[in-house]
This record gives C-alpha cells, sequence and structure tokens, in this order.
C-alpha cells in the first residue's frame, strides 16, 4: 500500500501579528516620524487627485490613499543607499523614500517641515504634473517617478516590469560588497506576471537581497484577487521558490516595520530574497477620486471596514494613548501639511485669467519647453571622447586572418581584463567552452564571478541586465540565444531598457549591451531565425550594430561596451567559422559611431546591406554583367547613428538604391531604411528605392524551403540585373 508523506518547503512563511505590548515597546521616534510621513503622503494625495478633478494632472492619477502604511512602515527601516523601486500606483512608495532620504533622522510633526520636506514635495508634485521642475523635467509624470540620489530608481508603469530591474540593483549592491538591499513593490496584480515569476526564481537561485513587496489591495481595476488566483494569500508563492516569506497586516504600520526589520536581516545577512506581502485597501478606484463602490465592482460596507483601521487613525491613537501627541498636535500636523500642499501648489497653478472664478490652470512658466521632447533619447557620445579609432587601412597593427568567432571571445577577454565593472550573463554562456557557439570561451575561467550562466528566463535575466546598467556601478553584456526570444523579454527591452533614459529626464546612462545571433540559414526553423534590426531600429533608446568582419567585430564592440547607452550587437551565425580580417595585436581601437564602410565602389547603384548579406551582395556585385554595383555595408543601423553622408555621397553619383537584407519583408530593417532614403533623397533617385528581401512566410526546417524564404546573392543578382536593364 502506498505511503503518503507530507512534504514541506524549505523556506518558512510567517505571519506577523503585533500586539498593543508592541506599541507601548516602539520607540516614540520611529512613531511620531511615521505619523508625520502617513499624513504628508495622504495631504500630497489629496492634493494631486484635486488637481486631477481640475484637468491639471495631464493623463492618470492613481492614488495611493489608503495603502501609505505599507510604504511608510517599511521605508523606515531602510537607508538612503538601499534602493527601491515600485508600481503605477506608486506615489506613496517613492514619497517615503525620498523623505526618508532628505530626513533620515526622522520628521517630528510637532515641528514645521523643512525646506528639504518642502523641496521635494514641491518636485514630486511638478513631476506628476508633467511640469519642468519635476524630477525627469515632467516626462515621467506619475506612473514614473525617480530619484537615484535618494535610493528611489523608479517607479514604473508596466505591471510587474519594475521587478526584474530590481533584481539588477540587488545584484550590483552585492557584488559592490555592499551589505545593501533592494526593495521591488507591486501589487496582486504582478504577483501572477510572468517577469515577476521569473524574478522570484532567478533571485532565488542567486541568493540576492531583494525584497519582493506586495501590497495586497485586493483589486486589479475591479477584479477582485479572490476571482484572480486559486491562493489570495499571495504570499504562500515566495516558499514555492524557496524564499524567506512574510505576511502582514499593511493598515498597520508598525507590523509592518517590524516584519520589514525581519526580512531585511535575513537579506543583510546574505541568506536570499525575502517577501512580505501587506495586506491593504485603496480607498478609491482604479484612477481618480471616486471609490470602488460608485463603480459596483465592491460595497460602501466594504469599503468602511478597511476604513475604519486607517494607518493614519491607528498610529495616532497609539501616540495619543501613550502621551507622546496630544489630539491639538496631531490636528496642528495635519493643519501644517495642508498648509503646506497649498503652498507648493500656489508655486505651480494660479487662476486662470479666462476661466470662472475658482478655476485654475498651470503657470505657463512651468512647462518644459516644447523642444525638449526628444532631447536625451540617447546620450551625446561624449564618452566616446580619446578613443582610439581605426579602420582596416588605418589600422598601426598587423591585420591577419582569424575566424569571427574567435574574435568574438578575443574582444570580450580583452574589454574584461581592462574593465572590471564588465559581466557577462547568458542561457550556457559559463558551460560548453563558451557557449552554445564558442563565443565567450575562456572567459568563465579568466574572471570568475562576472561570467553568469542565467536559468532560462530572458525577461528576469534581460531586466536584471537593464538594472545592473541603471545602477551605474557595472556595464552588463547580456546574450540572447537567438533573436527570436527577444519577443519573451521584449518589454524589458523595449518598455524599459530603450526608454529609460529618456523616460527619466534624458540623463540616465544605460550601458548595455546585448548581443544575439541571427540564424537565418542554420536550419533552426521560424522560431529561431529572426533578423531583429529593423524592430530595433523603429524603437527609442537603442543603438545597432552589424558587424560582417572580424576586423569590424572588434572595433564596434569596444565602442559598444564604451557607450552610455544600450546597444544591441547582431551575430550572424554564417559568419561565426568564417575567416576574414582580424587584429593581430592591439584589440583597444573602436570603430567610428556612425560611419558606414563602402565594401566595393561602383557607378550604377548603392546596394545598402548588413550582416552576412554583405558577403552575398558583394558576390553578386562581381558576378552581375552590364551593371557597376557600389556596396555598402551599413554596421551602424539606428537611426541616430546610421551614415547617411556616405549613403548620401553614393547615391548623389548612383542616382539608384537596392537595399538588401536576407529576412521577410514584414519587420525588416528595409522597410524603414527605404522610406528615408525617399524622402532624403528624393530629387536625386532615377527609380524608387528597390529591396531584396526574403518571402513573407519565416524560414521552415527543410532545407529547400529554408533556402527559398531568405534571400541571398541570386536575389541580389537578379535586383542588379534588373537595373542594367532598365
Amino acid at each position: 500500500m502506498t505511503e503518503q508523506r507530507r512534504l514541506d518547503p524549505a523556506a518558512p512563511w510567517t505571519e506577523v501579528v503585533v500586539t498593543e505590548a508592541d506599541w507601548d515597546e516602539a520607540d516614540p521616534d520611529l512613531l511620531t516620524s511615521m505619523f508625520a510621513h502617513l499624513v504628508l503622503i495622504r495631504t500630497f494625495e489629496e492634493y494631486v487627485l484635486e488637481l486631477a478633478g481640475q484637468g491639471l494632472v495631464h493623463g492618470p492619477a492613481h492614488s495611493s490613499i489608503g495603502q501609505e502604511g505599507g510604504a511608510v512602515g517599511s521605508i523606515h527601516a531602510l537607508t538612503s543607499a538601499d534602493t527601491v523601486n515600485g508600481s503605477h500606483r506608486g506615489h506613496h512608495q517613492f514619497l517615503a523614500k525620498v523623505l526618508r532620504h532628505v530626513e533620515p533622522e526622522g520628521i517630528d510633526p510637532r515641528q514645521p517641515f523643512s525646506e528639504r520636506v518642502r523641496d521635494v514635495l514641491l518636485r514630486s508634485l511638478a513631476e506628476i504634473c508633467g511640469l519642468d521642475r519635476g524630477f525627469s523635467h515632467g516626462r515621467g509624470g506619475s506612473m514614473h517617478l525617480k530619484w537615484t540620489e535618494a535610493g528611489a530608481i523608479g517607479t514604473n508603469a508596466i505591471v510587474g516590469g519594475g521587478v526584474p530591474l530590481a533584481a539588477g540593483s540587488a545584484w550590483a549592491h552585492r557584488h559592490a560588497g555592499t551589505d545593501d538591499v533592494a526593495v521591488t513593490y507591486f501589487g496582486d496584480g504582478a504577483v501572477n506576471i510572468g517577469s515577476t515569476l521569473e524574478t522570484f526564481n532567478l533571485a532565488a537561485a542567486w541568493r540576492l537581497p531583494l525584497c519582493f513587496f506586495v501590497e495586497n489591495n485586493h483589486y486589479a481595476v475591479s477584479t477582485n484577487v479572490e476571482e484572480a488566483t486559486g491562493e489570495p494569500r499571495l504570499s504562500a508563492r515566495g516558499p514555492g521558490f524557496g524564499i524567506a516569506s512574510w505576511r502582514v497586516d499593511g493598515m498597520d504600520p508598525l507590523a509592518v516595520h517590524l516584519a520589514m526589520e525581519q526580512a531585511l536581516a535575513h537579506l543583510r545577512a546574505g541568506r536570499g530574497p525575502a517577501l512580505v506581502e501587506a495586506d491593504v485597501y485603496r480607498y478609491f478606484h482604479q484612477n481618480g477620486g471616486y471609490p470602488g463602490s460608485a463603480f459596483r465592482y465592491r460595497t460602501k460596507e466594504e469599503e468602511a471596514a478597511w476604513r475604519a483601521r486607517d494607518p493614519i487613525a491607528q498610529v495616532r491613537g497609539h501616540l495619543e494613548r501613550r502621551g507622546i501627541l496630544d489630539a491639538e498636535e496631531a490636528d496642528a500636523t495635519v493643519a501644517r501639511a495642508k498648509a503646506l500642499l497649498a503652498d507648493i501648489g500656489g508655486c505651480l497653478v494660479e487662476p486662470d485669467p479666462d476661466g470662472k472664478p475658482g478655476v485654475r490652470r498651470i503657470k505657463p512658466d512651468e512647462w518644459p519647453d516644447p523642444a525638449f521632447a526628444d532631447v536625451g533619447i540617447r546620450s551625446s557620445l561624449d564618452e566616446l571622447e580619446g578613443a582610439e579609432l581605426a579602420e582596416v587601412d588605418s589600422y598601426r597593427g598587423g591585420v591577419g586572418e582569424a575566424k569571427f568567432v574567435e574574435a568574438v571571445s578575443a574582444v570580450m577577454c580583452r574589454r574584461m581584463e581592462t574593465d572590471d565593472r564588465i559581466v557577462v550573463m547568458g542561457e550556457d554562456v559559463h558551460r560548453l567552452g563558451g557557449g552554445t557557439n564558442g563565443a565567450t570561451k575562456g572567459l568563465v575561467e579568466a574572471f570568475p564571478g562576472r561570467v553568469l550562466g542565467t536559468p532560462i528566463s530572458e525577461n528576469a535575466f534581460t531586466g536584471l541586465g537593464g538594472g545592473i546598467a541603471l545602477d551605474g556601478r557595472f556595464r552588463p553584456v547580456v546574450e540572447l540565444m537567438y533573436a527570436d526570444f527577444m519577443w519573451v523579454a521584449a518589454d524589458q527591452i523595449f518598455n524599459q531598457i530603450g526608454k529609460a533614459r529618456h523616460m527619466y529626464g534624458g540623463t540616465t546612462p544605460v550601458p548595455l549591451v546585448l548581443r544575439s545571433k541571427v540564424a537565418m540559414g542554420t536550419g533552426y526553423g521560424s522560431q529561431h531565425s529572426m533578423d531583429p534590426a529593423g524592430v530595433f531600429a523603429t524603437s527609442p533608446g537603442w543603438r545597432i550594430v552589424a558587424p560582417s568582419t572580424p576586423f569590424d567585430y572588434v572595433g564596434l564592440m569596444n565602442a559598444a561596451l564604451r557607450c552610455e547607452d544600450p546597444v544591441v550587437v547582431l551575430e550572424h551565425v554564417d559568419l561565426y567559422t568564417t575567416v576574414g580580417p582580424a587584429p593581430l595585436g592591439d584589440l583597444d581601437y573602436c570603430l567610428p559611431v556612425g560611419r558606414a564602410a563602402v565594401r566595393r565602389s561602383g557607378e550604377d547603384v548603392t546596394v545598402l546591406t548588413y550582416l552576412a548579406m554583405t558577403h552575398y551582395a558583394l558576390e553578386a556585385a562581381e558576378r552581375v554583367e552590364g551593371c557597376d554595383a557600389e556596396v555598402i555595408d551599413l554596421r551602424w543601423l539606428d537611426r541616430a547613428s546610421i551614415d547617411w553622408d556616405t549613403i548620401g555621397e553614393s547615391i548623389r553619383k548612383t542616382n539608384r538604391v537596392i537595399v538588401a537584407e536576407q529576412g521577410p519583408p514584414g519587420t525588416s530593417y528595409g522597410g524603414w531604411l527605404a522610406d528615408e532614403i525617399q524622402r532624403r533623397f528624393f530629387d536625386w533617385l532615377d527609380a524608387p528605392v528597390q529591396r531584396v528581401t526574403g518571402r513573407e512566410a519565416s524560414p521552415s526546417i527543410s532545407k529547400v524551403l529554408e533556402g527559398a524564404a531568405i534571400a541571398g546573392a541570386d536575389e541580389v543578382l537578379a535586383a542588379l540585373e534588373a537595373v542594367g536593364e532598365a
């Protein structure tokens, strides 16, 4: 007969419940400071709703009223060096962190609020209103609040989007040798999101000092947590991943604080991540100043029951019971907070001279300059000043022949020797003699602790790399084994990493290199053969390099690793085993940013191409009769870096253009490029821009069908022959 053996998770799961004795033992300065924070945040949020109701907040105003206890209780246990990020409903998280930063000894509610407090509240309100004096000059607004100096590394509009980034911050803390921790705040919706669950696993596997702080407010927009999951006690997720977990009443700030102290002791001792679930309640609807009951997805009785446990009222009651504050002093604190917000608001808004009495407007001088709209999408490239620049014909060292993949591993080894900030991560990069293609050969032995084999979790480890880059102390090189896998990590690549610099004001460096393979022609089929250049080219923030020779790979990778922007380095698998020009000695040179290479001069047509298609285009140019083609290897593909000077010079000579690439036309790079050429050089063109692409279908496993689906030398030859016959 079978036996039934009970299995228990290795990680503990604890509920923290405070008693009146805990309140009696609590430090009076802690309680008064928490009370001041709670009152300031509540008053701030009420003022935001007031402005939103008058149409003075452009976009959403996700109020945190009711949820303040979780943020205030937990953040009072942190230091300025600890980092936090949060969700779209993150005003309270951000304000608690920045107030704690400017007043690390606490805020005395009996005293006037300091100018430091006034300044951070003013800048926060300005940011939420989209104004120039905000932390990000109005670009981030309500959902993207960031002040790095205070350890507030960014709230996030994508549910669960900030969780992997916080893992990167935690990794950076540990790798820098500190006992600092990262805390990522999210809600009952994000706890079921793939990026969150992937990060649970990654953080546990790597024992990162990361606290997953779940503010369980019981509702998404209108869907109750009981409807959304089979286990509404959300901290139950933690032990399944080996994460020590705590559950606590989030309406009780002291209970949260004591639970957080336990979690922090676990984190700072190096025992891996922690999860804290705080049961909280948002008093209002998803957005705006109406209660949820107004939309009939919850009852007034439910709302009243939660309001009866209001965090401010709880702290105030114990302060008065213990004789630390009296009712008059508590009322005066609230009055001072309201006066402060009115004063701050007066800096930003004024009576509308064209409106009815009582109608206000944003002061015109507070808006950012419209010319600022595109400033700071990418860096100015000042970081490349002083770099050694070289082309094959100007290189001072010897040039010989080498395999392409040998250049990939050689230059990374050289850079890791000279820059101990560089860390490499990806699936299997630490095994198999250098990953699946040998691109990281020898690195794990030479640089222990800096070559990280990841779980199969592209969203988590790509976002972790983004968090490391945003931290600024290290320079991550992330490998996606195949370019198709970027779709799995698309939120982190495009919404997070690509937009971060611009979204947070235009000055935040994001020094990340993303390596990925293009595997067309290798028999890996529809889901492993993508060329992502077209998708990256139409997404802001990224720079794109596409080397076709070993020499170029070294120079382009060196430039990418110096750049303060995210750079995707595309590597075609067909090129790995090819032999081409390579440096024999010096591996420190850079190819100039934004410079293409004329691989073959010609008079009749300009062929623009990149990666392995460069070689096919050159082959076709030599085979064709009656057409003298100029072949340009673009090398830099992004909108900011493409070499319009070289392209324009060629077009003005040939008056005809062919854009040649291997992949299908749908998301191809050539669609964007052809459009741009026809608008820039219309007067110089004798014919529309022609395109060579593969077929609409993705490549198949069948060798014959794959060959039919992708373009190569024969397709370029046919295009050149058509030009010769024209």
